[in-house]
């Protein structure tokens, strides 16, 4: 797990570092009743409830001094309907653990984030994405989902059944109830052709639309302190399969991607003056390459090198000028950004609190190394995000409220109407979900 819990002082870490809580006490339950009765349980105690999943959070958004939910036994896959083409799965099964699965028999998620070490529950309620021209988020392949409610009964939730709780639930923030189980559009497993080429920064940004048409996925990450980016580009491909090899593959994503980058980073957290010229060195030393493999060993990476993140969703036309304005701002301050700036899209959905909800998005991730002050830039990053209506990613800082949500998201009222229906006592309330859905 990537959460880590001492024992000693029942204190709880996310991933990041960045959050730590106490809960009065924590709970496993082996089963959907007996989670349903630790919900009825913490209301007896009057304690709060929060599920957390692997802490890949960079908010507080899974902290809680109340009862901590810990979903290590709700795992596995309860069924696969190749009828339907739909895969039905615990809430607290790791994205790697599905994708696997799903790989042995012949079956994909069509698209993915760029990580798989979270729960499937904790990824979709936080809105975890990857990049698409056609293909949205994690929680835009949801068909159903069972949740528990604060009243401790079960709630099963599709297109057809409590379909106002499905257009909210399946990125639901751990607001309006704790998701038990999953079911997801799968499709036949296929490959993936991945172009990785560096490419010039004004370049990038001149074709941005003919590379975001022209390209199924499309990403890029800019180097700050540089004019250069390295571009990737996944298309579906009739194969052969050409994996990476072993050796190149080692060398790309664990000596260059986490050995080198992890050394790189320690320096210029040590001596900041260093940074630019590394950011030069980083960006060079990445070559292009092409190779095809089945769909998560294409958008999955490991990320070994810890650190902070924030990430907002920009209309998908105000991207250029956003990007013009963070690299104007990191070029005139004396910020020394180590780490690449990430770049990805994703079609609108109808998902209420979806970043892309009813709108075609471009997302912006900024990160700085674990233990690196971070706010000086991250403060400049958001006052740029927010002049275009940005809505930050659930899972990741930001400082925005409930008030600012309420001009961004057109169905907000939707959210905090239901919220109020499935959980007027806040048995599922903690600090977070106070500032962003207001009390």
């Amino acid at each position: 797990m990537s959460s880590t819990t001492s024992a000693k002082n029942g204190t709880w870490r996310n991933w990041g570092g960045n959050v730590s809580a106490r809960p009065a006490r924590e709970v496993e339950p082996a089963s959907v009743e007996e989670l349903a009765a630790a919900v009825r349980k913490a209301a007896e105690d009057g304690l709060t409830v929060k599920a957390v999943g692997t802490g890949h959070s960079f908010t507080s958004i899974a902290a809680t001094d109340g009862v901590l939910i810990r979903p290590q036994l709700l795992t596995g896959i309860r069924k696969i309907d190749r009828d339907t083409m739909t895969v039905t799965v615990e809430a607290g099964t790791p994205l790697k653990r599905l994708n696997m699965a799903l790989a042995r028999e012949g079956l994909s998620l069509t698209n993915m984030g760029d990580i798989m070490e979270q729960t499937v529950s904790g990824a979709t309620s936080t809105g975890t994405h990857g990049t698409g021209r056609e293909s949205a988020s994690i929680a835009a392949q949801i068909r159903a989902l069972e949740l528990v409610t604060a009243d401790g009964s079960v709630l099963s939730c599709s297109e057809k059944e409590n379909a106002d709780v499905f257009a909210a639930a399946r990125i639901g923030l751990g607001a309006l109830g704790i998701v038990t189980a999953i079911t997801f559009a799968v499709e036949p497993v296929f490959l993936l052709t991945a172009r990785e080429e560096p490419m010039p920064f004004d370049k990038v940004l001149a074709d941005f639309d003919e590379l975001w048409a022209e390209n199924e996925h499309f990403e890029f990450y800019w180097f700050p302190h540089t004019g250069s980016t390295n571009t990737k580009r996944n298309n579906r491909s009739a194969g052969p399969e050409k994996p990476v090899s072993q050796v190149a593959g080692w060398f790309e994503d664990e000596f260059l991607s986490n050995g080198v980058f992890q050394v790189a980073q320690w320096v210029g957290r040590a001596a900041p003056a260093t940074v630019p010229t590394i950011a030069r060195v980083s960006s060079r030393a990445l070559s292009a390459r092409t190779y095809t493999d089945i769909p998560y060993k294409v958008f999955t990476s490991p990320r070994r090198v810890r650190f902070v993140e924030m990430e907002y969703a920009v209309p998908r036309e105000a991207l250029t000028g956003v990007l013009r304005e963070l690299k104007a701002m990191v070029d005139r301050s004396d910020l020394r950004v180590s780490f690449p700036v990430e770049v990805r899209t994703a079609p609108a959905d109808d998902i209420t609190l979806s970043t892309a909800s009813g709108r075609d998005s471009a997302y912006v991730a900024v990160h700085m190394f674990k233990g690196t002050p971070y706010q000086a830039y991250f403060t400049a990053a958001e006052r740029i995000f927010t002049a275009h209506e940005g809505r930050p990613h659930w899972g990741k800082v930001h400082t925005r409220d409930a008030e600012y949500f309420a001009g961004v998201y057109p169905r907000f009222g939707e959210f905090t109407a239901l919220r109020d229906r499935l959980d007027p006592e806040r048995r599922f309330q903690n600090d977070y979900l106070r500032r962003v859905l207001g009390s």
